[in-house]
């Protein structure tokens, strides 16, 4: 077992005092899992068999290799680390694990901070806003292109006017969807980004800023696009997407980040991004049945009450077994739209965090 204390990246462990610590934050850890911490750091660069752990760490009690496996993933976890481009434990398939960061030996004891005196996290900076916030938008955008193929698609299976072939209604569809998918996750993902100031922790500030931004954005590209459409058509579609929306969908998105910020390590990724889809598809779900409008609905809306308007989403209708587009096509449609979107930006958002090498805030 290794001795003395060792400090690897921000991170300083002192197995003797059964201490492990970030930055002067105590980081949780059992002491079974210390213990193990402690032997891949002791062994840096060199291979810890699966034995070694069972001897050293369990000490002969009789545990399956999943309690190994569990034990490994909560400590990447802790850690920040990504079994798949792995920082500090590599896995040595059928064999054991590697602590592959660079390690170096501390002369002295950890100077422990006084009684009732907590050690203040590094402060949240406006170059983490920027790159979750960006992070998001892109995410978003990318949420837009698949919804554009799907509502492009739907919409080129139907006759069009001369000179306007599937090809056309594709592009146009795809550039619409992107549009305002940049929009509205610029609107989320910067307002989840800007709980960071508020909270150094993943938590309900989270829901708070993604509903706000979404609110805001819903409410002024709303009025713009109203506006837009009386100047160049002479009236308006109608009650299209707005504050409302945006507010219900941005939270969801939140309630999403929030989950996702609970973890780091791979499989924990597969879930958080998992519940991040049914946060958002929930929050798509209901806002439809609230008497809302996500970007199927309002495109609906424009075609119905558009006379020059050569759109139509009969065929998507058709697939939820409706004559046009519906209630349930409404409701289904809402709740993969929110589905996507939400998956996409918490999912770019939570990436590009683990590559600053820190703990997911948001």
């Amino acid at each position: 077992m290794a001795s003395g204390s060792f400090r690897f990246d921000d991170f300083l462990l002192d197995p003797a005092n059964r201490q492990l610590r970030r930055d002067g934050t105590p980081v949780e850890l059992n002491a079974r899992y210390l213990d193990a911490l402690a032997l891949l750091v002791g062994e840096a660069g060199r291979l810890v068999s699966k034995d070694r752990f069972m001897d050293e760490v369990w000490r002969g009690v009789p545990v399956t290799d999943e309690a190994l496996t569990q034990c490994v993933r909560t400590l990447r976890r802790q850690l920040g680390d990504d079994a798949a481009s792995p920082r500090f434990i590599e896995t040595v398939p059928k064999h054991g694990y590697r602590f592959i960061a660079p390690v170096e030996k501390v002369n002295g004891e950890i100077e422990a901070p006084e009684p009732g005196e907590r050690p203040e996290p590094p402060a949240y900076s406006w170059q983490q806003l920027l790159l979750l916030g960006a992070a998001g938008t892109v995410g978003g955008v990318a949420a837009g292109f698949f919804g554009g193929l799907f509502y492009g698609f739907a919409g080129s299976s139907q006759p069009h006017a001369p000179g306007m072939g599937a090809a056309s209604v594709l592009m146009v569809m795809l550039c619409v969807t992107m549009a305002v998918a940049l929009i509205g996750a610029a609107g989320v993902a910067f307002g989840i980004a800007a709980s960071g100031f508020v909270s150094d922790r993943p938590g309900p500030w989270t829901i708070v800023g993604g509903g706000l931004g979404g609110m805001i954005v819903g409410a002024v590209v709303k009025l713009i696009a109203l506006d837009a459409f009386n100047l160049l058509l002479g009236q308006s579609p109608g009650d299209i997407t707005g504050a409302p929306e945006g507010a219900m969908l941005g939270g969801a998105v939140g309630l999403g980040a929030w989950l996702a910020g609970r973890h780091a390590d791979l499989p924990s990724l597969r879930r958080s991004v998992a519940a991040a889809a049914v946060a958002g598809g929930i929050g798509g779900i209901l806002i439809p049945l609230a008497g809302g409008r996500l970007l199927g609905g309002s495109l609906d809306l424009l075609a119905r009450n558009v006379p020059a308007s050569r759109l139509g989403l009969d065929e998507v209708g058709a697939m939820f077994g409706e004559n046009g587009f519906g209630p349930v096509s409404q409701i289904v449609t809402a709740g993969l739209e929110g589905a996507l979107f939400s998956t996409c930006v918490v999912a770019a958002m939570l990436l590009a965090r683990r590559r600053t090498r820190g703990r997911l805030r948001p």
